[in-house]
């Protein structure tokens, strides 16, 4: 799964990483701790409209959005809903109600220094939870694979939505060599050569470049990434700082585990 993770990129240096207009107005601040129901970047791949709201076919606009992180859907009653819906199973979104409308035709990205991830062990003092900080090694933005969707009360006696609502969720899959050391699942990864089909707006998920996107990333991506335990500091959503991406120090470290992706403190790979 992926219920935590490290966004600290300014968006004019995420505009440009991922070839997107900055559509942020300015918006937003490096979060250490990206929780659920935060506001999130989000890269979006949409027809331009004209004034009257028509979309013009010819032409396509890659955007950096801001979205809630926890996917409501259109159809749902009550916002609170989207808590619950921070991620999606990539195997199964294109059946599940919440989600299928979503991945045919409002796909996203959602741009992370890496993520977290909790290894759940029991020991001899009982069960433990120690995060792990996943991450490019060469300081490149991770992009995880998302949907999005756009909700409205049917009334709003309050006004607490004038322009709706839109939000999203990250998918999710079988987690990949020694990442599922730590856990079974994590974040749909996309290299950068995928980004184009994944945001096609004209390509729905049946579509054979988007279908094929639905599995585990290749072991060649997952090999660019280093794997470090990190403090307990990061359980707390209060907590935000560089120091919740700082390697713990190895005597620190709750039952360690031997993995290929640790950081050895070696050269970094090319």
């Amino acid at each position: 799964m992926c219920g935590r993770y490290a966004s600290t990129k300014v968006p004019a240096d995420l505009a440009d990483e991922f070839r997107a207009i900055d559509a942020t107005e300015g918006e937003g601040r490096p979060d250490f701790n990206v929780a659920p129901t935060k506001h999130v970047y989000t890269i979006v791949e949409r027809h331009p409209r004209d004034a009257d709201g028509a979309p013009d076919p010819s032409t396509t606009e890659r955007t950096l959005r801001r979205m809630r992180w926890g996917l409501v859907p259109s159809w749902a009653k009550d916002p609170a809903v989207g808590a619950r819906m921070i991620n999606a199973r990539s195997e199964t979104a294109a059946q599940k109600p919440a989600f299928r409308r979503a991945l045919a035709a409002r796909r996203c990205l959602f741009p992370a220094d890496g993520w977290f991830e909790w290894q759940r062990r029991d020991t001899k003092a009982g069960k433990t939870k120690q995060p792990y900080f996943t991450h490019y090694r060469d300081g490149s933005s991770i992009a995880m694979a998302g949907v999005w969707e756009f909700w409205r009360p049917k009334d709003d006696p309050e006004g607490e939505y004038p322009d709706g609502l839109i939000t999203a969720a990250v998918l999710t899959t079988e987690a990949v060599g020694p990442l599922a050391q730590v856990h079974d699942r994590m974040p749909l990864v996309l290299p950068p050569d995928a980004w184009a089909d994944w945001l096609d707006p004209d390509a729905d998920a049946s579509a054979v470049s988007v279908a094929r996107l639905l599995a585990p990333p290749a072991p060649e991506l997952i090999a660019r990434m280093e794997l470090r335990p990190v403090s307990s500091r990061v359980n707390n959503v209060r907590n935000n700082g560089p120091e919740l991406l700082e390697a713990l120090p190895p005597d620190q470290v709750t039952e360690p585990v031997q993995l290929d992706l640790l950081n050895s403190g070696g050269p970094t790979p090319t």
